[in-house]
């Protein structure tokens, strides 16, 4: 697994190989988006996150410029890596849900990517 606080580079948009399922949050639209994720933070050390699109459209935005802005469309997802620093911007209506996933002890490498 990466160490803690680095940012893991990554070529392809999707979970590493082993990541498991932990949590999903509810469903979150333009009315009750959470105002911390309109602002820079992070998912936690060890945690892969998947921003999912069910409607609409929005922008996730890397604050390094290694990974930049992502519009991300309705049927689409987005994964933020741990220590990523991102935030969201809303473009119009907009329905979406963020997942969280682990690499459990013993499993591959946080750093390989499922191709």
């Amino acid at each position: 697994m990466a160490a803690a606080g680095t940012i893991v580079e990554m070529t392809a948009d999707q979970l590493p190989d082993g990541a498991v399922f932990v949590r999903v949050t509810p469903d979150f639209d333009e009315h009750t988006v959470p105002a911390g994720l309109r602002c820079a933070h992070r998912v936690a050390d060890g945690v892969w996150g998947r921003l999912v699109v069910r409607a609409g459209t929005l922008d996730v935005v890397f604050e390094d410029t290694a990974h930049g802005r992502h519009a991300v469309r309705a049927g689409g997802a987005k994964v933020l890596p741990p220590g990523a620093r991102h935030h969201v911007e809303l473009v119009g209506p907009v329905r979406f849900a963020i997942e969280f996933h682990r690499i459990p002890s013993g499993a591959a490498s946080a750093d390989t990517v499922a191709e």
